[in-house]
C-alpha cells in the first residue's frame, strides 16, 4: 500500500508541475514573441515481482510481473511555432516570419529573442526597449555597400542618429537633352550649366559651351555623319576639358540629326576645398541636331550636396535604408539573424531573451531572405503562441488527474487506518 501512496504522491507533484506549465503559458499570452511550452509524462521505475521465463518443452513462457512506481515529469518542450503578426505601425517594431531569431548585445555577451519591440536611443542605437539590449547586424560602408560575409560580434551594433549623421555623394555622371540646331553658323553657340558635387559636399557650377558646326564634319567623322560640333566645359572661366582632352571627341551626327559619335565625354574638377580632384561623365546620347532651336539642357546628375538623416525604414531582407534632408537615400545597415538546428535546446533568461546551449547546436548566422532564416516585417510584432483553447483543456485533464491521485492518497490513507485498528 505504501508503494500507492508514493505513486499517488509523486503523481501530484508531476501534474503540479504540468499546471505550472499551464499557467505560465496562459500568463503570457499577450507577451511578445513567447513560445509556449508542454509537459510530458514518463513512468518510474518499476519492481519486477517476476521475472519473464522462456518457453520448455511442455510449458508456455511467461511475461515478467511488475509494479509501476509512479510518474515524473520526463520534459517541458519549448513550441517554436510561428506566432500571429500585429500592425503597430511603428517602424522600428519588427517581425521575422520564419524561423530567425534576432541577435542582441549588452557589449559582452550575445542573446537571442523572437521580441521585436525595438527603438533608436539618445545616441542613435537601435536597441530592445525593454532591455536596452542592441540589435547587431552588417554596417555599410560610406558608398552603401553592406558586407554580409563579415563575422558578427558583439560590437556589431546598428546605429542611426537620425538629424546628425551627415551625407554625401560626389558626382560621377550627367545626362543633357535637347536640341542643337542644324542651320546654326560655325560662329554660333551654345550653353548649358549644371551644378555637381565633389567628395565633400562642395557644389561646382559647369558651363558645358557647343561651338563651330561644321557640315561636312571636321575631324575623323564616322561612317553616316554628315555634320559635327565641338564642346568645352568650364568652372568659373577655368577649362575642366573639352572635346580635345583625353579620350573626348566632337559631337557626330547623322543625316536624321541622330547623335552617332561622341555620345559619352569626360570632364576632370579638380576642387579648391580639399576635395580630392574627381571624372564626370558627360552623356550626350539624347542631344539631336534638327533644324530648330538650339535648346541644350542637363536632366539629372548622381551627386548631393551634404545633408542630414531625416528618417529610416527597413525592408524584408533587413536592409535598413536612410533618408536624408538632400533627397539621398542609401543602405546604412542590415540586420542580422540567427538560426539553430534544434531551437527547443535554447534556453529562456527571461526578459523575452535566450541563450544558446550544448543542444541548441551553434547560432548560424546571415540576413534575412536567405538559409531559411525568414523576412522581417517592419511596423508589426509577433504575438505569443499560446493557444488558449488547447491550454484551457489541458487544464481540465490536468486538474483531474491531479483530483484523481489525491483520491488514491486518501483511499491508502483509510486503508492503512483500518490495519491499524486490527490491533483493536
Amino acid at each position: 500500500m505504501w508503494q500507492a501512496m508514493l505513486s499517488g504522491v509523486a503523481s501530484l507533484k508531476a501534474h503540479q508541475i504540468k499546471m505550472n506549465v499551464i499557467g505560465n503559458n496562459i500568463a503570457n499570452i499577450n507577451t511578445i514573441g513567447f513560445k509556449s511550452a508542454r509537459a510530458h509524462f514518463q513512468d518510474l521505475l518499476s519492481q519486477t515481482l517476476r521475472a519473464a521465463s522462456r518457453p520448455s518443452g511442455v510449458l508456455g513462457g511467461t511475461n515478467p510481473m511488475q509494479v509501476g512506481l509512479g510518474v515524473k515529469v520526463g520534459a517541458i518542450d519549448i513550441m517554436p511555432l510561428q506566432g500571429a503578426l500585429e500592425l503597430t505601425g511603428r517602424s522600428t517594431d519588427l517581425a521575422i516570419q520564419g524561423n530567425g531569431f534576432f541577435m542582441l548585445s549588452n557589449g559582452r555577451d550575445i542573446q537571442f529573442t523572437r521580441d521585436g519591440a525595438f527603438a533608436l536611443d539618445a545616441n542613435g542605437f537601435l536597441v530592445h526597449r525593454g532591455t536596452g539590449w542592441k540589435v547587431l547586424g552588417w554596417k555599410a560602408d560610406p558608398g552603401g555597400f553592406i558586407d554580409t560575409n563579415q563575422g558578427i560580434t558583439a560590437s556589431s551594433v546598428l546605429q542611426f542618429p537620425v538629424g546628425s549623421q551627415a551625407a554625401v555623394r560626389q558626382t560621377s555622371r550627367v545626362q543633357y537633352t535637347g536640341n542643337l540646331n542644324a542651320n546654326a553658323a560655325s560662329t554660333d553657340s551654345f550653353s548649358a550649366t549644371v551644378r555637381v558635387y565633389d567628395a565633400l559636399g562642395g557644389a561646382h557650377d559647369i558651363t558645358l559651351t557647343f561651338t563651330n558646326r561644321q557640315n561636312p564634319p571636321a575631324g575623323s567623322p564616322p561612317p553616316g555623319a554628315i555634320m559635327s560640333w565641338e564642346w568645352s566645359a568650364t568652372e568659373g572661366g577655368t577649362s575642366v576639358g573639352d572635346f580635345s582632352t583625353g579620350s573626348n571627341s566632337r559631337l557626330y551626327f547623322d543625316a536624321s540629326g541622330k547623335l552617332i559619335g561622341g555620345t559619352t565625354q569626360e570632364i576632370t574638377i579638380t576642387p579648391t576645398n580639399g576635395a580630392p580632384p574627381f571624372t564626370v561623365t558627360l552623356d550626350l546620347a539624347q542631344i539631336t541636331s534638327l533644324a530648330a532651336d538650339s535648346v541644350v539642357q542637363p536632366v539629372y546628375q548622381d551627386g548631393f550636396p551634404p545633408g542630414t538623416l531625416q528618417e529610416f525604414a527597413i525592408g524584408i531582407d533587413g536592409t535598413i535604408q536612410g533618408i536624408f534632408s538632400n533627397g539621398l537615400s542609401r543602405p546604412m545597415g542590415r540586420i542580422a539573424l540567427s538560426l539553430f538546428s534544434n531551437p527547443m535546446g535554447l534556453e529562456r533568461l527571461g526578459n523575452n531573451m535566450w541563450r544558446q546551449t550544448d543542444n541548441s547546436g551553434l547560432p548560424q548566422i546571415g540576413a534575412p531572405t536567405t538559409a531559411g532564416l525568414g523576412e522581417i516585417n517592419a511596423g508589426y510584432l509577433e504575438q505569443s503562441n499560446v493557444d488558449l483553447g488547447s491550454e484551457f483543456a489541458d487544464m481540465i485533464v490536468t486538474q483531474r488527474g491531479f483530483q484523481a491521485n489525491t483520491r488514491i492518497v486518501s483511499v491508502v490513507d483509510e486503508l492503512l487506518a483500518d490495519v491499524v485498528n486490527m490491533k483493536r
